[in-house]
């Protein structure tokens, strides 16, 4: 998947409404599985609303956390609310959405996913990684786990740069251009700069299932010349070797940041 949110925060909300005093839970659910519904990343496969089923665009999904916090995205816009799983009800509460137009999304699908989210209690079931919601009215959401990607041996495409707190996507010439991928084993990182293949010893340390550091070392390089905004992604992905830099995996996105703020964001291709 390739499609990635930056800069949310840029972005116009709608207002969050939330029903007091509610409280989260978690549990298992379905027959045949003790599969739970929280604590998964839920690719949206299809909705069924009045006996018509749609196919979900690429991108749209559903993670609700053992605290109560759901997140997803609708197809085109991310949204955020809360959520209560108890036995095999779930119930999330009007949800805050980014409001972004999107050209291969038809708005349709994502206010009628929005509306069988958010318009009662849901009755969920869960069978060999696939989960079906259910409305009162026999709307169905239909979705599948998606699995977490690991460090090693994943091919990480490049989408953004970072710097501090602030993220830029790659020029147009240089999307889907520049990847790394880190090898265990020997010890190395490797990949393309956009226009220059690299190469260079990746020692990780004090690493946990999502985050650690890794201390790159000089990096060689073939021998290109590329136009201007493919040599200018280039250098800000240079600068990062002969660095330590943390890196914190967010399911299948990985984000590798200095000690100074600079960085780049990257999702799994793999």
């Amino acid at each position: 998947m390739d499609k990635q949110r930056l800069a949310l925060s840029a972005l116009t909300l709608f207002p969050l409404l939330v029903a007091c005093g509610s409280e989260a839970g978690s549990g298992s659910v379905g027959q045949g599985s003790a599969a739970p519904v929280t604590g998964v990343h839920w690719n949206v496969d299809s909705l069924t609303v009045d006996g018509r089923t749609s196919e979900a665009p690429e991108g749209a999904y559903l993670r609700i956390d053992e605290d109560g916090e759901a997140q997803g995205n609708y197809g085109c816009n991310d949204f955020g609310a809360t959520a209560t799983v108890e036995g095999d009800r779930v119930d999330i509460e009007q949800a805050d959405s980014t409001a972004m137009a999107c050209e291969k999304v038809p708005m349709s699908f994502e206010e009628s996913l929005a509306r069988t989210l958010t318009g009662g209690t849901l009755t969920a079931r869960v069978n060999d990684g696939e989960l079906t919601l259910t409305t009162g009215d026999g709307d169905k959401i239909r979705l599948s786990e998606e699995r977490p990607a690991g460090l090693y041996g994943t091919k990480w495409q490049v989408t953004a740069l970072l710097d501090g707190d602030s993220a830029h996507s790659l020029p147009e010439e240089a999307k889907g251009k520049a990847w790394l991928t880190f090898d265990r084993e020997a010890g190395t990182v490797s990949g393309s700069l956009g226009c220059n293949q690299v190469s260079a010893k990746a020692t990780v340390r004090d690493a946990t299932v999502r985050d650690g550091h890794i201390t790159l070392g000089t990096p060689k390089t073939t021998r290109t010349m590329c136009d201007g905004s493919l040599m200018e992604t280039e250098q800000s992905l240079l600068d990062l070797f002969k660095n330590k830099v943390s890196y914190e995996i967010d399911h299948r996105t990985i984000t590798l940041t200095s000690e100074n703020g600079e960085g780049f964001s990257a999702v799994a291709n793999e």
